[in-house]
C-alpha cells in the first residue's frame, strides 16, 4: 500500500497510508494525513489517484509545495519522490512501510510483550501474601510468555538445585517436578551460566545421548539463569512436548529478558521471606524475653524474673528496690497475678505522695468525725487489698510515726481505722518498693531497722536501664510501636543513629524517661523514622566516655573509700587490707575533697 512518510528530525518518521482516491493534507484535524505544523494551511494540499498515478495537487494557493527540490502546484509522484511542504519534509513511497517496520520491529515487540508480561506480574504481587503464592505466579507468567506447555522453578542453593515450583499451561502444580527435567541441561546451565535452547532435544547433537533427554522424550527446551549481584539463584526451565511447538532463538530472547528483570523479584522476595523469617524467630525471642508487661534479656532482668517465678506462689514479703523508672510497680503486679490472689484486688499506694497528716487514713481508714473532713467512715487501702496484694511504693518515703502501725499491721495482720476502737483482721500479701539505700536510712535513724526486716524477707533489685544492654533498643522498638498504633502515627521506626545515641545514653530516669522521649517523639515527628534530634538526644546531650585509665582510677578510688569505711576509718589496717603502701591511701585521701568538690563520688 502506497504512504506518505513524514521525516521528522528530532524523531521517528511517521507514516501515513495512501488508500483513499483523494487523500487530503493539511494542519486541521479533518484532514487524512494530519500535520501539526504552522507553516501548513489548514488544508495544504492532496493526493489524487486516478487509477494509474498518484498526484499531488495544491489546495491553498499560499501553501509551498516543492517535489524533489523544485516548486509546483501540481505534479506526479513517484517511489521515493521527496516532498516539502511549508517546512515538513516527507517522502512518497509505491510500498507499504508501515508493514516492513512491523516486521523488522517484529522481535522488539516479542521483547515488549515480555516486559509487559513482567511488569503485570510485578503489579499482581502486592496481593500476594506469602512467598510460595509469587513463585507460582512467576512460573505462570513465564508459562505464558513463553507458550510453554510446562515450567519449573529451580532454586539453587547449598544443597544444590530443587524444583521450587513445577506448573502446567492450566496454571496446575506438577506432581513430582522434578521428574520431568533433564539433568544434563540444568548442570550445563548452572556451569555456564548463560540461557539454553534446546530446539529439538532428540536429535540435538549435545543432548540426543543424554540419558535424562532420552528417557523423558524431550522435544523441545529452554532454561534460563537467575543471577542477582553475581550469585545464581535458580533457573527458570520450560518445555514442549509437542514437536509442531518447537521453542525459537527468539523464544529464548524473551526468556532471558524476563528472567533477568524476575531475578531482582526473585531475590527480593527470597530476601523479604528471610527477613520475615527471621522477624518471627526475633518475635518469639521478644515473647520469650517478656516476662507480664515486663521485656529484658539480659542476665539481671532474667534473674528477676526467676526470682518472681519462684516466690509468687507463696506470701512471704517482698521488697523490690531500684531506680525511679525502673519498673517496680511493674514487678509486684507480676507477683500477684502468677500469685493464688490473681483474682482479688492489687492495690497501690504511693508513701511518698500523700501529706503526712492523712497518709494514716489513706493506709487504714477512718470513721466519721475522726478529723475535720472526715464526713462519712470510709475504708483505707489495707481493707480494699484484703484477700489481694498490697503494694507499698516509695517505702522509704514512710513517716516514722507510721512506720510503727504498718509494722503492727504487718505482724498482727489487723488494722484500725482513725478514730475507731475495734481492730479489723485483714488477710494480704505485702509487696513494697522503694529507690532509697533503706540499709543506710536505718544507720541515720530515719526507717526502722525492725520494719526493715518484716519488708525484706525477699529483696528484687531491678537493675537501671544504663546496665541492661541491648534491652534499651528493644524497648525503645516496644514503645515506638505501642505510641505510634495508640496515636495513629505514620512513625515506623528508628534511624540508626538514634539507636546508637539510645544506647549510649545514660538514661538516669530510666524506662519512664524512655518512655516519655519516644511518646513525644511518635506525636512530633513528621517523618516515618525518628531521629536523634526526635529524641532530643544531640551529641551535646550525651554522657561523655570515659577513657580506661580515668575508669580504672575511679574504681580504685571509689574501692579504697569503701574498705575504709568497712575498717572504721583505720588507715594502717586498710592499706594492709589491700596489699598497698599506706602513702596510697594517703594520696587518694587527698583526692576526695576534689572529687566531691566537682561532682564526683
Amino acid at each position: 500500500m502506497p504512504c506518505m512518510k513524514w521525516i521528522v528530525p528530532s524523531g521517528k518518521p511517521q507514516i501515513f497510508p495512501i488508500f483513499k482516491k483523494i487523500t487530503s493534507i493539511g494542519s486541521s484535524g479533518g484532514n487524512d494525513v494530519c500535520l501539526k505544523s504552522e507553516s501548513l494551511a489548514d488544508y495544504h494540499a492532496q493526493v489524487i489517484f486516478d487509477g494509474r498515478d498518484f498526484n499531488l495537487s495544491e489546495v491553498d494557493t499560499r501553501g509551498r509545495i516543492l517535489i524533489n527540490g523544485k516548486k509546483k502546484r501540481r505534479g506526479r509522484l513517484v517511489h521515493n519522490d521527496r516532498i516539502t511542504l511549508g517546512d515538513l519534509e516527507l517522502q512518497f513511497s509505491l510500498y507499504d512501510e508501515a508493514a516492513q517496520e512491523r516486521d523488522d520491529n517484529a522481535e522488539a515487540a516479542t521483547e515488549l510483550s515480555g516486559l509487559r508480561k513482567l511488569y503485570d506480574f510485578s503489579q499482581r504481587l502486592m496481593d500476594l501474601k506469602s512467598v510460595a503464592d509469587l513463585l507460582e505466579a512467576l512460573m505462570d507468567a513465564v508459562i505464558e510468555v513463553t507458550a510453554a506447555d510446562k515450567g519449573f522453578l529451580i532454586l539453587v542453593d547449598d544443597g544444590g538445585p530443587r524444583v521450587a515450583v513445577a506448573r502446567n499451561l492450566d496454571q496446575q502444580n506438577l506432581s513430582e517436578g522434578g521428574r520431568h527435567l533433564s539433568d544434563s541441561i540444568i548442570q550445563r546451565v548452572m556451569q555456564t551460566r548463560r540461557p539454553l535452547i534446546v530446539s529439538d532435544a532428540l536429535h540435538d547433537a549435545d543432548f540426543k545421548s543424554s540419558q535424562s533427554v532420552m528417557n523423558l522424550k524431550l522435544c523441545s527446551v529452554m532454561c534460563a539463569p537467575l543471577i542477582s549481584q553475581g550469585q545464581l539463584l535458580g533457573i527458570l526451565y520450560v518445555g514442549n512436548d509437542n514437536v509442531v511447538n518447537l521453542f525459537e532463538e527468539d523464544s529464548l530472547d524473551v526468556l532471558s529478558i524476563f528472567a533477568g528483570q524476575a531475578s531482582l523479584i526473585l531475590q527480593n522476595a527470597l530476601l523479604l521471606d528471610s527477613l520475615k523469617t527471621d522477624f518471627n524467630e526475633l518475635k518469639q525471642r521478644f515473647e520469650a524475653d517478656r516476662f507480664g508487661e515486663i521485656i529484658g534479656s539480659c542476665a539481671s532482668m532474667q534473674e528477676v524474673f526467676r526470682t518472681v517465678e519462684k516466690i509468687a506462689g507463696t506470701d512471704i514479703s517482698v521488697l523490690v528496690t531500684g531506680e525511679t523508672g525502673t519498673g517496680k510497680e511493674l514487678v509486684a503486679r507480676a507477683i500477684h497475678q502468677r500469685s493464688p490472689r490473681a483474682k482479688k484486688p492489687f492495690v497501690v499506694i504511693n508513701c511518698g505522695a500523700i501529706p503526712e497528716n492523712l497518709i494514716e487514713s489513706e493506709l487504714f481508714g477512718h470513721v466519721r468525725g475522726a478529723f475535720t473532713g472526715a464526713v462519712a467512715t470510709r475504708s483505707g487501702k489495707f481493707q480494699q487489698a484484703d484477700g489481694g496484694t498490697l503494694f507499698l511504693d516509695e517505702i522509704g518515703e514512710l513517716p516514722q510515726a507510721l512506720q510503727v502501725k504498718l509494722l503492727r499491721a504487718l505482724q498482727e495482720r489487723v488494722v484500725m481505722k482513725v478514730g475507731d476502737t475495734k481492730n479489723e483482721r485483714i488477710d494480704i500479701r505485702v509487696v513494697a518498693a522503694t529507690n532509697r539505700d533503706l540499709e543506710h536510712e536505718m544507720k541515720e535513724g530515719r526507717f526502722r531497722e525492725d520494719l526493715f526486716y518484716r519488708l525484706n524477707v525477699i529483696n528484687i533489685h531491678l537493675p537501671p536501664l544504663r546496665e541492661r544492654g541491648d534491652d534499651v533498643q528493644v524497648l525503645a522498638k516496644f514503645l515506638l510501636d505501642k505510641y505510634a498504633e495508640l496515636y495513629g502515627s505514620k512513625v515506623k521506626g528508628l534511624t540508626p543513629n538514634a539507636l546508637i545515641a539510645i544506647r549510649k545514653y545514660d538514661w538516669p530516669g530510666n524506662v519512664r524517661q524512655l518512655e516519655n522521649r519516644i511518646k513525644k517523639a511518635v506525636v512530633m515527628c513528621d517523618k516515618t523514622l525518628i531521629g536523634v534530634e526526635d529524641l532530643d538526644m544531640l551529641p551535646e546531650a550525651m554522657i561523655p566516655i570515659q577513657t580506661l585509665a580515668q575508669a580504672r582510677e575511679d574504681f580504685q578510688r571509689r574501692y579504697i573509700l569503701e574498705v575504709l569505711e568497712r575498717n572504721n576509718g583505720n588507715r594502717t589496717k586498710t592499706a594492709q587490707d589491700l596489699g598497698v603502701d599506706p602513702r596510697t591511701i594517703f594520696r587518694y585521701l587527698e583526692r576526695e575533697p576534689a572529687a566531691k568538690a566537682s561532682g564526683e563520688g
